[in-house]
């Protein structure tokens, strides 16, 4: 054999090393990621469904409340369900549906002052809105709730037109004066009553209170704490005006704008440090109804209204740097 066949068949045989070192090394690398997924799958506790997810938003009170047997799963203070707001367990289209969620997650939080994800967002609401304790990270009831939520989303994406249509009256407008607790009564008395009851108490599911509600309690013990989003005059008009009455959303920016003021000043559970929340006090909404503010308009103009001064001088603070 020359030299140069010699040559030629070691190039060969280097080659044909090379290529099989390297399937070793592939199929080890796919086994090892295989395995990391494997792994992952398999820390995922079985019932952590989507369909867990779903019945924890529909009788969040049931199965994470006060009245749940296991007391590692009380993780609520209220006897509210995520479905007293996100109606339908979030499914239906428009106002607080939980049908888009996916796609606003991860998104800057201005109360926390971070970047935020879909978890995040639920232990916001299991804190002030179910006035409640943070769910962990690797719990089966977060990985179940945040599943769902994500599943809402290549849902709505799979849905037609129709199915998507949103009936709901004109969006609310902020009316251009404080709002009148004492007008928000009579609307309360005339509208809200049948469903919330004389003294805003709600209707209970059953005859235990572990059942939570059908209709939900708008103050007091069981309801939403001081630094829940519907205790902003304006986010409470958006929704009431979109929805309430239910089944018959009929009432005026003027009714919707009132009623949300007489709801917000009844008593209700406090939560603690609020004065941590919104890092950046200029990313904090007019109608924000605690301090500490980046401006000098009273706490009661920061409940009531007029918010238009107070957007006008953020917009002009802004438009300053």
């Amino acid at each position: 054999m020359s030299e140069q066949d010699s040559g030629r068949k070691g190039l060969v045989i280097a080659l044909l090393v090379s290529a099989v070192a390297g399937a070793v090394a592939i199929g080890v690398g796919l086994r090892a990621a295989g395995g990391d997924a494997d792994a992952a799958a398999a820390r995922v506790p079985p019932i952590a469904t989507e369909e867990y997810g779903r019945r924890l938003v529909a009788h969040t009170a049931e199965l994470l409340g006060q009245d749940q047997p296991d007391p590692k799963l009380r993780y609520i203070n209220s006897r509210l369900n995520c479905g007293s707001c996100h109606l339908d367990a979030g499914t239906e289209p428009g106002t607080l549906t939980l049908q888009l969620t996916d796609e606003h997650y991860p998104r800057f939080s201005g109360r926390s002052g971070t970047q935020t994800d879909i978890e995040d967002r639920i232990n916001e609401c299991m804190q002030r809105s179910m006035n409640g304790a943070a769910l962990p990270m690797d719990s089966p009831e977060m990985i179940a709730i945040a599943a769902y939520l994500r599943t809402l989303g290549k849902h709505f994406e799979a849905t037609g037109a129709s199915g998507k249509q949103v009936s709901e009256p004109p969006a609310f407008k902020t009316p251009a004066r404080a709002a009148d607790p004492e007008s928000g009564r009579r609307v309360f008395e005339t509208r809200c009553t049948i469903c919330h009851g004389a003294e805003g108490q709600g209707v209970l599911a059953g005859e235990v209170r572990s059942k939570g509600y059908v209709f939900p309690p708008l103050w007091g013990p069981d309801s939403f704490n001081d630094g829940a989003g519907m205790h902003r005059v304006v986010t409470a008009a958006r929704f009431i005006k979109a929805r309430m009455p239910l089944g018959e959303a009929t009432l005026t920016d003027d009714e919707a704008f009132d009623v949300a003021a007489f709801i917000n000043v009844q008593p209700r559970p406090g939560m603690p440090n609020l004065d941590r929340d919104y890092p950046d006090r200029t990313t904090k909404p007019a109608d924000n109804p605690y301090g500490p503010f980046a401006d000098e308009f009273p706490l009661e103009q920061h409940r009531l209204g007029p918010f238009q001064p107070i957007d006008a001088y953020y917009k002009a603070l802004k438009a300053r740097k």
